[in-house]
């Protein structure tokens, strides 16, 4: 008598290849993920598992989120690695976001219309995305303002949606105000921001 083989548990989530090579995925499709998925972002229809961040990259997103917290208007709420469906085959997840506070508190994916800021904390894997791609991406889908963070040293650059437009005719940022000492913006609220508070 032979016995029986020894099922075995089923592996950690992952996209599924043939889908991936169609590049067939939709904002919808991650709403229906499993709890154990990894952190994700689809761009043009692919799957891709972003990277586990530094824990310099956490301190900053940490600190920002509490500042933001504190300072906000009572009609804003912070969120942090929260996705954004930009179109019916793209999201991604900022570091950080400021969304409206009337959005339903069980939804896990947001639209445009909900995000007021969206925040990318640039690390050596991710600067040509986070410097370049994700600018365009967030002011096409038409969120009002863009920072972006450098680190070492911590460094801000705020953006808002302006008047100029790509080849495409979609929108762009502008670059408002930059520094490593404050950011004093008068958008999306009145910021007085110590670049020391946010720096670990």
């Amino acid at each position: 008598m032979s016995a029986e083989p020894i099922p075995t548990p089923p592996g950690p989530w992952c996209p599924d290849p043939m889908r991936q090579q169609r590049a067939d995925y939709t904002v919808e499709d991650l709403l229906t993920l499993p709890d154990d998925a990894p952190r994700v972002e689809l761009v043009d229809g692919v799957i891709q598992v972003t990277p586990s961040p530094t824990l310099g990259h956490q301190d900053i997103s940490l600190l920002l989120g509490l500042w933001l917290h504190s300072h906000a208007p009572a009609d804003l709420r912070v969120a942090q690695a929260v996705g954004v469906a930009l179109d019916r085959n793209a999201s991604r997840q900022p570091d950080v976001l400021l969304r409206r506070a009337d959005v339903p508190s069980d939804r896990s994916l947001l639209r445009p219309a909900d995000v007021v800021l969206a925040v990318e904390i640039v690390s050596p894997g991710t600067r040509r995305v986070d410097r370049f791609a994700k600018p365009g991406e967030y002011a096409a889908a038409g969120i009002p303002h863009y920072w972006r963070i450098e680190q070492d040293p911590v460094h801000v650059y705020a953006y808002r949606i302006g008047d100029r437009v790509g080849p495409g005719g979609e929108r762009q940022y502008e670059l408002v105000t930059d520094s490593a000492d404050v950011i004093e913006l008068a958008e999306p609220f009145e910021i007085k921001l110590p670049i020391a508070e946010i720096t670990p």
